[in-house]
C-alpha cells in the first residue's frame, strides 16, 4: 500500500474526502518527525512507537579488500511494533505461507 492508497483508505475508513486525511496523514507524519528528530519518543499504545536511538561507532570490513574501516556513530529511528499489530499480523489478514525450497 502507497502513501495515496492509505490516504483513500483512511479518508473512507474516518468518511473524511481524500483531501482532510493526506492532511491528517501529513500531519501526523510531520509531528512524529519532528518529536522523534528532537531526540523523543512517539508512542500509540499497543500499535507502534517510534523512537530515536544512537547507534554506536563500530570496526566493519570493506567486503572489497576485508580491509578494517571505522563507521562513525549515527543517529537512527528505532520503530518497534506492539502488541495489537502484532495479533493483527498473527491472525492472518491473508498472509501466505513462505514458499517451501
Amino acid at each position: 500500500m502507497n502513501k495515496s492508497e492509505l490516504t483513500a483508505a483512511v479518508a473512507e475508513a474516518a468518511g473524511v474526502s481524500n483531501k482532510d486525511a493526506g492532511a491528517c496523514l501529513d500531519a501526523f507524519c510531520d509531528v512524529v518527525a519532528g518529536e522523534v528528530a528532537g531526540g523523543g519518543k512517539v508512542s500509540i499504545p499497543g500499535w507502534l512507537s517510534f523512537e530515536h536511538t544512537i547507534r554506536a561507532a563500530r570496526m566493519a570490513r570493506n567486503p572489497q579488500t576485508g580491509a578494517p574501516i571505522h563507521v562513525p556513530a549515527k543517529a537512527a529511528v528505532k520503530i518497534k511494533a506492539g502488541a495489537k499489530l502484532k495479533n493483527a499480523v498473527a491472525a492472518g489478514g491473508g498472509a501466505e505461507e513462505p514458499a517451501a525450497y
